[in-house]
């Protein structure tokens, strides 16, 4: 599967942005969809996840503490696409945002238990 990210930019703080992530291929409502993020010479972070819609789980989403209350997270199957909504946004998060595709299941926060990446979405928040 490809990922495409987009929707980065520069905000202030306290704004919004939307980021989206569109998936190529037909079984994308079986992949645990993720978010991370990672600033240079760090490692990357965890954002957020959401589960696969044909599992029992299916709707279920997972956070990182640092953005939870925020930032949330979606899909639409009939488009192929995850959303990050980024509410509150903080200087702090300004990085580049990827997403990544899951086919095992489970909602995972590491980043070697996702198969497939996109290219990164900068997000600049401005204090």
């Amino acid at each position: 599967v490809q990922l495409q990210a987009y929707g980065g930019g520069l905000v202030q703080a306290g704004g919004s942005l939307r980021l989206s992530c569109a998936a190529s291929g037909r079984t994308f409502s079986s992949y645990v969809m993720g978010w991370f993020r990672q600033a240079p010479g760090k490692e990357r972070e965890f954002v957020a996840a959401i589960a696969a819609t044909i599992a029992w789980t299916g709707g279920m989403t997972y956070y990182a503490d640092s953005v939870k209350g925020r930032f949330t997270i979606s899909r639409d199957n009939a488009k192929n696409t995850v959303y990050l909504q980024m509410n509150s946004l903080k200087p702090e998060d300004t990085d580049v945002y990827y997403c990544a595709a899951r086919t095992g299941r489970g909602l995972k926060r590491t980043s070697n238990e996702y198969d497939y990446w996109g290219q990164g979405t900068l997000v600049t928040v401005s204090s």
